[in-house]
């Protein structure tokens, strides 16, 4: 089966951003590139992807893994024991992954079927324990244990459906930001579709949590917080800027 990068970075949960960077990298090539500019993968790659996600949940540099993975002694089954003797190690954050290694080495010998999407379904667990590390303390001051508990559960419960939708909104946002961008307008039309489909995406993750202060509040987020004033100026420089005041000319 052959995937082009959306498809396997919603698959994956990573970005199709990511996936041009391992590309420009040489950590991860497409079998081929088309004339339209899309960058096609098959199993062996969708393997390999699940391979340096793996090695990266473990801390590895992806200078350190791209050495791994091209050295002609590496042994992929032997690689996958050694993660599970470590993930055992960590049982207590990441059972979920552990549980996935187990199936993916079950799966090698022959001794089921395991579908590409199943691979990935371990990260869900590891999306948590990521937004816990680098949000959760805020989150829990801000809004409080419960809020953030009921917050992570939903994502955890999560159906495939549910999560693959999210992370289509997600690219979406990301897509439309930058044209409305080039508007130069707040409240142009594309703007006003960006924040559309931004409010969507957060409805997707919070559902009960929802309304236009909790929206506008997040703008300024976006804005006040590095990290995230980080992540939507790599989209386009002076996006966070951006995004923030559509949000307040749509909300209001």
């Amino acid at each position: 089966m052959e995937y082009t990068s959306n498809k396997l970075a919603k698959m994956s949960g990573i970005t199709a951003r990511t996936l041009r960077h391992y590309d420009n990298i040489g950590l991860l090539k497409p079998i081929r590139t088309e004339y339209s500019g899309y960058r096609i993968y098959s199993e062996k790659e969708v393997d390999t992807l699940q391979q340096i996600l793996f090695y990266k949940e473990l801390g590895f540099a992806l200078s350190d893994i791209k050495e791994l993975l091209s050295n002609p002694t590496f042994d992929r089954q032997e690689a996958f024991n050694k993660h599970l003797s470590e993930l055992q190690n960590k049982r207590q954050r990441l059972d979920v992954l552990i549980n996935n290694v187990t199936k993916s080495i079950a799966a090698m010998k022959g001794e089921l079927a395991m579908t590409d999407k199943e691979k990935f379904e371990g990260f869900k667990q590891d999306l948590i324990n990521r937004n816990e590390q680098k949000y959760g303390a805020e989150i829990r001051e801000k809004y409080g244990d419960d809020t953030a508990d009921k917050s992570n559960a939903h994502l955890k419960n999560m159906s495939k459906g549910q999560f693959d939708k999210g992370e289509e909104l997600r690219i979406a946002v990301e897509d439309a930001l930058k044209s409305a961008f080039k508007t130069g307008d707040p409240a142009s039309k594309e703007a006003y579709k960006t924040c559309e489909l931004h409010r969507k995406w957060l409805q997707i993750y919070s559902p009960d949590q929802y309304n236009k202060e909790y929206h506008k509040a997040l703008g300024e987020m976006y804005v006040a917080d590095p990290r995230f004033k980080s992540f939507y100026d790599e989209i386009v420089e002076g996006g966070a800027e951006f995004l923030r005041d559509a949000i307040n000319v749509y909300c209001n």
